[in-house]
Protein backbone atom coordinates (compact mmCIF):
# COMPACT_ATOMS: atom_id res chain seq x y z
CA UNK A 1 0.00 0.00 0.00
CA UNK A 2 1.33 3.58 -1.08
CA UNK A 3 2.34 5.68 1.71
CA UNK A 4 -0.19 8.56 0.23
CA UNK A 5 -2.95 5.69 1.09
CA UNK A 6 -1.61 4.70 4.65
CA UNK A 7 -1.63 8.53 5.27
CA UNK A 8 -5.28 9.10 4.19
CA UNK A 9 -6.73 5.79 5.53
CA UNK A 10 -5.13 6.99 8.77
CA UNK A 11 -6.05 10.07 9.16
CA UNK A 12 -9.59 9.10 8.49
CA UNK A 13 -9.78 6.69 10.82
CA UNK A 14 -9.13 8.67 13.55
CA UNK A 15 -10.92 12.27 12.40
CA UNK A 16 -14.14 9.99 11.32
CA UNK A 17 -13.96 6.61 12.90
CA UNK A 18 -12.59 7.98 16.50
CA UNK A 19 -14.06 11.62 15.72
CA UNK A 20 -11.22 12.85 17.19
CA UNK A 21 -10.34 16.75 16.82
CA UNK A 22 -6.70 16.23 17.70
CA UNK A 23 -5.97 13.93 14.93
CA UNK A 24 -6.12 17.05 12.83
CA UNK A 25 -2.73 18.12 14.43
CA UNK A 26 -1.10 15.12 13.66
CA UNK A 27 -2.44 14.53 9.79
CA UNK A 28 -3.48 17.76 8.43
CA UNK A 29 -0.85 20.37 7.01
CA UNK A 30 -0.91 23.80 8.05
CA UNK A 31 -1.70 25.15 5.00
CA UNK A 32 -4.39 22.62 4.48
CA UNK A 33 -6.81 24.00 1.51
CA UNK A 34 -10.34 23.29 1.03
CA UNK A 35 -12.59 22.49 -2.28
CA UNK A 36 -15.39 20.81 -0.44
CA UNK A 37 -19.26 23.14 -0.59
CA UNK A 38 -19.74 22.28 3.25
CA UNK A 39 -16.48 23.57 4.78
CA UNK A 40 -14.54 26.08 4.78
CA UNK A 41 -10.48 26.95 4.42
CA UNK A 42 -7.91 25.55 6.60
CA UNK A 43 -7.33 23.07 9.27
CA UNK A 44 -9.63 24.77 12.12
CA UNK A 45 -12.38 24.18 10.15
CA UNK A 46 -11.82 20.40 10.06
CA UNK A 47 -11.56 20.45 13.72
CA UNK A 48 -14.73 22.45 14.19
CA UNK A 49 -16.36 19.89 11.55
CA UNK A 50 -15.01 16.63 13.34
CA UNK A 51 -15.71 17.96 16.41
CA UNK A 52 -19.44 18.60 15.81
CA UNK A 53 -20.21 15.49 14.51
CA UNK A 54 -23.07 13.25 15.99
CA UNK A 55 -23.35 10.26 18.00
CA UNK A 56 -24.84 8.53 14.79
CA UNK A 57 -22.39 9.56 12.90
CA UNK A 58 -20.36 7.14 10.59
CA UNK A 59 -18.12 6.63 7.14
CA UNK A 60 -18.69 3.60 4.95
CA UNK A 61 -15.60 3.08 3.12
CA UNK A 62 -16.04 0.89 -0.40
CA UNK A 63 -13.17 1.62 -2.27
CA UNK A 64 -9.96 3.34 -2.13
CA UNK A 65 -7.40 3.85 -5.22
CA UNK A 66 -3.89 6.12 -4.79
CA UNK A 67 -2.37 7.68 -7.70
CA UNK A 68 1.56 8.97 -6.46
CA UNK A 69 0.26 11.85 -4.14
CA UNK A 70 -3.45 11.94 -4.83
CA UNK A 71 -5.93 9.43 -2.95
CA UNK A 72 -9.57 8.90 -3.82
CA UNK A 73 -12.48 7.43 -1.45
CA UNK A 74 -15.28 6.29 -2.83
CA UNK A 75 -17.91 5.40 0.27
CA UNK A 76 -21.12 6.11 2.11
CA UNK A 77 -21.06 9.13 5.13
CA UNK A 78 -24.39 8.05 7.79
CA UNK A 79 -25.85 11.09 9.76
CA UNK A 80 -24.13 13.89 7.96
CA UNK A 81 -28.05 14.67 7.14
CA UNK A 82 -31.33 13.28 7.10
CA UNK A 83 -30.55 10.41 4.39
CA UNK A 84 -27.27 8.62 3.76
CA UNK A 85 -24.44 10.72 1.26
CA UNK A 86 -22.62 8.37 -1.11
CA UNK A 87 -19.57 10.46 -2.14
CA UNK A 88 -16.28 10.53 -3.43
CA UNK A 89 -13.07 12.60 -1.64
CA UNK A 90 -9.68 12.89 -3.31
CA UNK A 91 -7.41 14.56 -1.09
CA UNK A 92 -3.35 15.62 -1.94
CA UNK A 93 -0.81 14.42 0.12
CA UNK A 94 1.89 16.47 1.00
CA UNK A 95 5.89 15.45 1.00
CA UNK A 96 5.57 15.29 4.53
CA UNK A 97 2.52 12.49 4.49
CA UNK A 98 -0.07 15.22 5.99
CA UNK A 99 -3.55 15.82 3.87
CA UNK A 100 -2.47 19.07 2.20
CA UNK A 101 -5.67 19.76 0.25
CA UNK A 102 -9.17 18.02 -0.45
CA UNK A 103 -11.77 17.96 -3.07
CA UNK A 104 -15.28 15.90 -2.60
CA UNK A 105 -18.69 15.35 -4.13
CA UNK A 106 -21.70 13.88 -2.32
CA UNK A 107 -25.10 12.84 -3.37
CA UNK A 108 -28.27 11.39 -1.38
CA UNK A 109 -28.26 7.57 -1.59
CA UNK A 110 -30.79 5.94 -3.49
CA UNK A 111 -32.88 2.60 -2.21
CA UNK A 112 -34.12 1.77 -5.04
CA UNK A 113 -31.80 2.11 -8.78
CA UNK A 114 -33.19 0.87 -12.17
CA UNK A 115 -30.05 -1.72 -12.51
CA UNK A 116 -30.45 -3.12 -9.20
CA UNK A 117 -27.15 -2.28 -8.18
CA UNK A 118 -26.32 -0.07 -4.93
CA UNK A 119 -24.58 3.42 -5.95
CA UNK A 120 -21.36 1.44 -4.03
CA UNK A 121 -21.71 -2.30 -4.55
CA UNK A 122 -18.70 -4.49 -6.83
CA UNK A 123 -15.48 -5.11 -6.89
CA UNK A 124 -13.79 -3.13 -4.05
CA UNK A 125 -9.64 -4.16 -4.17
CA UNK A 126 -7.71 -2.77 -6.42
CA UNK A 127 -6.61 -5.53 -9.40
CA UNK A 128 -4.43 -5.61 -12.13
CA UNK A 129 -1.51 -3.32 -11.19
CA UNK A 130 0.49 -3.24 -14.15
CA UNK A 131 -2.18 -1.87 -16.12
CA UNK A 132 -2.72 1.38 -14.60
CA UNK A 133 -1.03 3.74 -17.15
CA UNK A 134 -2.74 1.70 -20.09
CA UNK A 135 -6.20 2.05 -18.36
CA UNK A 136 -5.47 5.93 -17.47
CA UNK A 137 -5.08 6.44 -21.53
CA UNK A 138 -8.19 4.80 -21.97
CA UNK A 139 -10.25 6.87 -19.73
CA UNK A 140 -8.58 9.79 -20.73
CA UNK A 141 -8.80 8.99 -24.42
CA UNK A 142 -12.62 8.42 -23.32
CA UNK A 143 -13.24 11.46 -21.45
CA UNK A 144 -11.95 13.73 -24.08
CA UNK A 145 -13.60 12.19 -27.19
CA UNK A 146 -16.96 11.23 -25.67
CA UNK A 147 -17.56 12.77 -22.54
CA UNK A 148 -16.18 16.68 -23.36
CA UNK A 149 -16.10 15.59 -27.22
CA UNK A 150 -19.84 14.02 -27.28
CA UNK A 151 -18.74 11.84 -30.04
CA UNK A 152 -21.20 9.03 -28.98
CA UNK A 153 -20.10 7.17 -32.06
CA UNK A 154 -16.72 5.89 -30.75
CA UNK A 155 -18.77 4.60 -27.34
CA UNK A 156 -18.15 1.02 -28.02
CA UNK A 157 -14.45 1.56 -28.84
CA UNK A 158 -14.28 2.69 -24.97
CA UNK A 159 -17.09 0.48 -23.38
CA UNK A 160 -17.35 -3.19 -23.89
CA UNK A 161 -20.53 -4.53 -25.08
CA UNK A 162 -20.67 -7.51 -23.08
CA UNK A 163 -20.37 -6.10 -19.57
CA UNK A 164 -21.40 -2.73 -18.53
CA UNK A 165 -22.26 -2.77 -15.01
CA UNK A 166 -24.19 0.42 -13.96
CA UNK A 167 -24.16 2.07 -10.73
CA UNK A 168 -26.10 5.48 -11.78
CA UNK A 169 -28.89 5.28 -9.92
CA UNK A 170 -31.18 6.16 -13.35
CA UNK A 171 -29.74 3.88 -15.84
CA UNK A 172 -29.79 0.06 -16.54
CA UNK A 173 -26.90 -2.11 -17.55
CA UNK A 174 -25.61 -2.20 -20.71
CA UNK A 175 -24.78 0.10 -23.25
CA UNK A 176 -28.65 -0.01 -24.19
CA UNK A 177 -29.57 1.50 -20.48
CA UNK A 178 -27.29 4.07 -20.97
CA UNK A 179 -28.57 4.69 -23.95
CA UNK A 180 -32.22 4.97 -22.65
CA UNK A 181 -31.66 6.99 -19.44
CA UNK A 182 -29.48 9.95 -21.89
CA UNK A 183 -32.57 10.27 -23.94
CA UNK A 184 -34.84 10.40 -20.70
CA UNK A 185 -32.23 12.75 -19.33
CA UNK A 186 -32.09 15.11 -22.92
CA UNK A 187 -36.16 15.06 -22.87
CA UNK A 188 -35.66 16.74 -19.10
CA UNK A 189 -33.31 19.23 -20.73
CA UNK A 190 -31.12 17.96 -18.95
CA UNK A 191 -28.29 16.89 -21.30
CA UNK A 192 -24.78 15.19 -20.47
CA UNK A 193 -22.28 18.53 -20.83
CA UNK A 194 -18.99 18.11 -20.00
CA UNK A 195 -16.95 21.08 -19.96
CA UNK A 196 -13.35 20.13 -18.71
CA UNK A 197 -12.06 16.94 -16.93
CA UNK A 198 -9.96 18.23 -14.42
CA UNK A 199 -8.92 15.13 -12.71
CA UNK A 200 -7.24 11.37 -13.99
CA UNK A 201 -7.03 9.20 -10.76
CA UNK A 202 -5.59 5.74 -11.42
CA UNK A 203 -4.28 2.71 -9.67
CA UNK A 204 -4.97 -0.90 -11.56
CA UNK A 205 -8.25 -1.70 -12.99
CA UNK A 206 -9.68 1.66 -11.25
CA UNK A 207 -10.08 5.14 -12.76
CA UNK A 208 -11.56 8.01 -11.43
CA UNK A 209 -12.48 11.52 -13.21
CA UNK A 210 -13.23 14.69 -11.81
CA UNK A 211 -14.75 17.11 -14.12
CA UNK A 212 -16.79 20.02 -14.57
CA UNK A 213 -19.98 20.61 -16.95
CA UNK A 214 -23.61 20.97 -16.87
CA UNK A 215 -26.48 18.49 -16.01
CA UNK A 216 -29.54 20.94 -16.20
CA UNK A 217 -27.48 23.11 -13.90
CA UNK A 218 -23.67 23.93 -13.47
CA UNK A 219 -22.31 20.10 -11.75
CA UNK A 220 -19.06 18.87 -10.98
CA UNK A 221 -19.11 15.16 -12.25
CA UNK A 222 -17.08 12.01 -10.76
CA UNK A 223 -17.04 8.92 -12.76
CA UNK A 224 -15.30 5.90 -11.46
CA UNK A 225 -14.59 3.06 -14.07
CA UNK A 226 -13.33 -0.39 -13.63
CA UNK A 227 -11.36 -1.58 -16.89
CA UNK A 228 -10.73 -5.50 -17.98
CA UNK A 229 -9.13 -6.74 -21.34
CA UNK A 230 -9.10 -2.65 -22.45
CA UNK A 231 -12.67 -1.77 -21.99
CA UNK A 232 -14.65 0.01 -19.44
CA UNK A 233 -16.94 -2.74 -17.86
CA UNK A 234 -18.19 -0.98 -14.55
CA UNK A 235 -19.24 2.66 -13.97
CA UNK A 236 -19.79 4.49 -10.54
CA UNK A 237 -20.64 8.51 -10.21
CA UNK A 238 -21.60 11.27 -7.92
CA UNK A 239 -23.20 14.17 -10.15
CA UNK A 240 -23.20 17.39 -7.31
CA UNK A 241 -24.72 21.12 -7.84
CA UNK A 242 -22.00 23.65 -8.38
CA UNK A 243 -23.41 26.05 -5.25
CA UNK A 244 -23.60 29.74 -6.05
CA UNK A 245 -21.28 30.46 -2.90
CA UNK A 246 -18.85 28.11 -1.09
CA UNK A 247 -17.44 29.07 2.61
CA UNK A 248 -14.15 29.38 0.84
CA UNK A 249 -12.22 31.41 -2.45
CA UNK A 250 -10.78 27.89 -3.71
CA UNK A 251 -13.70 26.68 -5.76
CA UNK A 252 -14.78 23.27 -6.03
CA UNK A 253 -12.26 22.19 -8.46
Amino acid sequence: MSNAKNAVLQALSELFGDKDPTAVDRWVAADYTQHSALAADGPEALRALVAGLGEDFRYEGARVIADGDLVALHGTYHGFGPVPLVGFDVFHVDADGKLAEHWDALTPKVENTLSGRSQTDGPAAVADPDSTEANRALVTAFAEKVLVGADYSVLTDYISTETYHQHNTDAADGLDGFGAAAAKWAEQGKNLVYKKVHKVIAEGDFVLTQSEGEFGVAVAYYDLFRIADGKIVEHWDVIAPVPTELPHGNGLF
